[in-house]
């Protein structure tokens, strides 16, 4: 079959294999471009490992530091003519390339919140590379089902307390427009942080350590972000906000839990980029789309792959330790939030509109961005011949 992007709301339904593999290989190249990480970790878990920052983590361990990896994801293979989800191809691909460069690689499909999954990623482990030095938390997902009380949990992406607002960018017609979203309930905000909060994190760790998986000095990060001042009504001062102040609180007590072993947890603010998670935030397109035209003149954008790196590179190994904030976090959103790049972007957002999106914003690179996730537009590719949409794991 020919496969073409068919983009339905914030999520382009198909994915193409070869594109996907595409883009794998052009991450990988780039780690192997920079040269390898010293004192790196040598056996890593990623929760949350399919696509954007987890999987240029298990890129960036893999082929920077010649780490095993063990990839756990909720990903949909090709069924009924069907294409796999963008990452269940990618995943694959990394897979494929990792072994075939001798580093011990393997995935776990499956709701990353429940016990089964969990039981079976310790099970892998033990029997795979023994224990690992390094968990990274990347998982993103609108619903939750509680493993212990099977109540069902959802996310929702508003503010609190008052109604909020703002020009948003309408990606399905391609126009700017003007939201306003209603204040979360007091049962949504309890919903969001149960998915998106820090108690399935905590839960991950308490169940590495009890099946004795965990190495000694093992270290864990979670992935965040905070953002410009103009998204906070719908993003720190929101629900989403009030699930990562608890994923911070989670972060301190399972930095107690590593810490008597040498090992530390914190969590890394990134910078804004296009994934699948943030292209369904209202207003934050537009704020990207802005944000990416300013870094790019002042040659400083980054993406998922360029920022893990320079996480490992700059605060994690080569000799470095972390930098951290006043909060303990590291701050790899620091080249975005530079006061001239925000002054900057500040001044666009005030003037932008359906007429001057082009010349004010870079929306035409967030849609390449956005295609990208999904396999699509990379060089190279041959989008005109047929192929089979299944592709599997090596057994």
């Amino acid at each position: 079959m020919i496969i073409r992007p068919k983009i339905r709301g914030f999520v382009c339904v198909t994915a193409h294999p070869v594109g996907c593999a595409a883009n794998v290989q052009e991450q990988i190249d780039y780690v192997k471009s920079k040269g390898p990480l010293t004192e790196g970790p040598k056996n890593v878990l990623i929760i949350g490992a399919s696509t954007g920052y987890g999987l240029a983590t298990r890129i960036v361990s893999a082929f920077g530091c010649g780490a095993g990896t063990v990839g756990v994801f909720f990903e949909r293979p090709s069924i009924n003519g069907r294409t796999a989800t963008a990452g269940w191809y990618n995943s694959v691909a990394i897979e494929k390339k990792a072994k075939e460069a001798g580093l011990f690689a393997a995935s776990v499909n499956g709701d990353a919140f429940s016990d089964g999954v969990k039981m079976k990623t310790v099970e892998l482990i033990k029997n795979g590379p023994g224990s690992v030095d390094l968990v990274i938390y990347s998982l993103a997902s609108p619903r939750r089902i509680h493993p212990k009380t099977g109540q069902i949990f959802r996310a929702v992406l508003k503010p609190i307390g008052q109604s909020f607002s703002a020009n948003s960018l309408d990606t399905d017609n391609n126009v700017v427009t003007r939201v306003t979203i209603d204040p979360a309930s007091d049962e949504e905000i309890v919903s969001t942080r149960a998915v998106m909060g820090g108690e399935d994190w905590e839960m991950w760790m308490d169940a590495l350590q009890e099946g004795g998986v965990l190495a000694e000095g093992a270290n864990s990060m979670a992935y965040s972000y905070i953002g410009p001042e103009v998204t906070w009504p719908v993003y720190k001062n929101g629900t989403i906000g009030r699930a990562k102040e608890d994923l911070e609180k989670s972060a301190r007590k399972i930095d107690s839990l590593l810490r008597p072993g040498g090992g530390h947890a914190f969590i890394s603010v990134n910078k804004a980029v296009v994934t699948q998670s943030s292209s369904a935030i209202p207003v934050v397109p537009l704020y990207i789309s802005l944000l990416f035209k300013v870094m790019k003149e002042k040659g400083t954008h980054e993406g998922c792959i360029e920022q893990v790196y320079r996480l490992y590179q700059d605060h994690c190994y080569n000799g470095s330790r972390p930098a951290f904030d006043e909060e303990g976090r590291v701050r790899l959103d620091d080249l975005e939030m530079r006061p001239e790049v925000q002054e900057t972007t500040n001044s666009l957002w005030a003037k932008v509109n359906m007429d001057n999106l082009d010349q004010f914003s870079d929306y035409a690179g967030y849609q390449e961005e956005f295609l990208r996730l999904f396999g699509f537009g990379l060089e190279g590719v041959d989008y005109e011949v047929e192929i089979d949409p299944v592709v599997e794991f090596d057994a």
